[in-house]
Formats: structure tokens, sequence, C-alpha cells
């Protein structure tokens, strides 16, 4: 068995890249069939450069009825959010509203206090 520490990827830079989105943020999609919605991430893959959006890029996958848990999909068949290319979605500004939209933001960093926070590189906010 491998130990996890020894594992080589086949692309390094994607492997030590950092990424500026984080779980819990809002983020607009910019590209693919969901271009447009807004939606919160779950879950952020670095190491795949990739993140995973509720309710966007549903994909339908298939379970055996004898592992499913009662009560759920009956069919065995579920929807279920796939991950998406970071660089198919932007962070957004919620304090940044434009008609009532709110607007997408060009992340920077800077020293706050002692600590490394995300700014909106347009006007400035700390996110």
């Amino acid at each position: 068995m491998a130990n996890k520490k020894n594992l080589v990827y086949k692309d390094s830079f994607t492997a030590q890249r950092k990424m500026d989105i984080k779980k819990g943020d809002t983020v607009r999609v910019i590209a693919g069939k969901d271009k447009g919605k807004l939606a919160k991430v779950l879950e952020v893959r670095p190491r795949e450069n990739r993140v995973m959006l509720e309710n966007v890029n549903m994909v339908t996958k298939h379970e055996k009825q004898r592992r499913a848990k009662p009560g759920a999909h009956q069919d065995g068949r579920f929807q279920a959010p796939a991950p998406l290319d970071r660089s198919n979605v932007m962070l957004v500004n919620l304090n940044r509203l434009v008609e009532g939209e709110p607007q997408v933001a060009r992340i920077g960093h800077k020293i706050v206090d002692g600590q490394w926070v995300r700014v909106d590189r347009k006007n400035g906010d700390i996110i």
C-alpha cells in the first residue's frame, strides 16, 4: 500500500496551486451549461483545480437497489453535483451591488492586522 506522502502528481503545478475560493463562498458560474447562476461552494479540490457547487452541474448517478438507503431514490437513480473547473467560476462580492445584483470580484491579497485577507481589487473591500 502506497504512503500518501510519496504520491507523485502528474501536474505538479496544480498540485501546489493555492485557490482563492473557499468552502462556503458564493460564486457566479461564468462558463458552461449553468452560466450566470449564483451558487454556494460545497467543496474545494485544489489538487484537481476544481470546485463543487450547490445545485450546479447536476448529473444523474445510478445505484443498485440493494445499496440504496431505505426511503431514498427508490428507482436507483438520483441527481448529484459534479465538480467544475476553477476557471469557470468567479467569486462574488456580496457587498457590491449593481441594480440589486451582487457583482463578481477579482481577488487580491493584503495584510490587515497581521493576517492575510482577500480583497476585491476593484474597490478594496475585504471579502
